[in-house]
């Protein structure tokens, strides 16, 4: 009798403790610090209007030529995840901070290639995957060798149905010849000495601020509170990530302009479009703080971005085409090739050559004094090996 007793005072004890918690809720809209500290590993910073207009519009270069560098190195640095064997995590956030630097900083300031490894070293850094400066030197060389198949015109999807008869199969791959990536210690020292100035120009103009907060767990979650009833939740979930890690590479920035929330909502909306699934018939989206105007412009730049992506593959390659480098440096866009279409045009870029015309690791732009030095010294004892043997 008196255990009875004692159990229901406690419950008494315990609903009246909630309801005083639910009182004090409502009566205080602030969040608390506790609170603002949880929600601030879920947020992202977002770009201002101004910052986004004054990237398109006061930029020397056209717009196009902006699409294909931003298009073009994005792809470059999730192919050197995949090669370094990061996990997507790690990869996707070195995508959107290398986004957030080149929305305050000018894209010709540094070689593309060197500011992607920088990205994904800093990032990697920070995780639980670091990757040393050779690792990173290693797998860039060969990304951008002629014996890489990125972006060669054989590793381009192609599909049977939109290709008339007529049409000549693609090229064959690249010939793959080691002697292209091989790294002498002199290239080394030179990408070694590009990657930690670039990291820290990186750090310098985001202000240290490398936090990234990615729409992927949320967006499973999300699928786990949401019941689509004629679709199983792994069928959509398989359809809901490539969604978002296609979204890294739209030309509007959605990981810049919109939060983890609203990607992850967009996500699962067109993969429930594509599957066929039956969604809620209320404004579900609400539930999860977003609105329809919101979710509108995520939909559409995310289903934009697999055409968009097939137009700046062809862009580049004739860019590449056009300027005889491809078969030379690989199919990786550098700065030279962006100047040499901007003299094509007739526009003139300027100097814009702050790293002292160093690119990416193993190309044919002169390298700085210290690279040339070890290189005759690596030629020097060579020599000296070879007659004393």
């Amino acid at each position: 009798m008196q255990l009875a007793m004692s159990s229901s005072f406690i419950l008494r004890q315990l609903l009246n403790l909630l309801q005083k918690q639910t009182l004090y809720v409502q009566s205080n809209s602030r969040p608390s610090p506790a609170d603002k500290a949880i929600m601030s590993h879920m947020v992202n910073p977002l770009a201002t209007p101004e910052q986004l207009y004054q990237r398109r519009s006061f930029s020397a270069l056209p717009t196009e030529l902006q699409d294909a560098i931003f298009f073009s190195t994005q792809c470059l640095t999730q192919a050197a995840g995949l090669l370094l064997q990061l996990p997507q995590s790690v990869t996707a956030q070195a995508n959107v901070l290398l986004a957030r630097y080149w929305l305050v900083e000018p894209m010709m300031s540094h070689e593309f290639s060197d500011i992607s490894a920088a990205s994904v070293y800093l990032i990697a850094k920070l995780s639980p995957y670091p990757r040393s400066p050779r690792d990173l030197a290693l797998v860039y060389n060969y990304l951008l060798s002629p014996s890489s198949t990125f972006f060669h015109p054989s590793s381009a999807p192609t599909s049977d149905d939109s290709q008339p008869p007529q049409q000549p199969p693609p090229p064959s791959p690249p010939t793959n010849i080691p002697n292209d990536y091989y790294l002498p210690e002199h290239v080394y020292n030179s990408f070694h000495t590009r990657l930690l100035r670039c990291e820290s120009r990186i750090l310098y103009a985001l202000s240290f601020d490398t936090h990234v907060s990615l729409p992927h767990p949320l967006a499973i979650t999300y699928l786990q509170a949401l019941d689509f009833l004629n679709t199983s939740k792994s069928t959509i979930s398989k359809r809901t990530l490539p969604y978002l890690n296609t979204a890294l590479l739209s030309p509007q920035m959605l990981y810049l302009t919109s939060q983890p929330n609203a990607l992850a909502v967009a996500a699962i909306y067109n993969a429930a479009k594509d599957v066929g699934a039956k969604m809620p018939e209320c404004e579900w989206w609400e539930v999860f703080d977003v609105d329809r105007e919101e979710l509108g412009f995520l939909v559409v730049g995310m289903r934009s971005v697999d055409a968009w992506g097939r137009k700046m593959r062809e862009d580049v390659e004739r860019m590449k085409a056009g300027t005889g480098s491809g078969s030379k440096r690989g199919g990786m866009i550098t700065r030279r090739d962006i100047e040499g279409e901007l003299r094509r045009r007739g526009i003139s870029l300027g100097n814009g050559d702050d790293d002292g015309g160093i690119t990416g690791v193993g190309s044919e732009e002169p390298v700085d004094m210290e690279a040339e030095m070890a290189r005759r010294m690596d030629e020097k004892m060579a020599e000296i090996e070879g007659s004393a043997s």
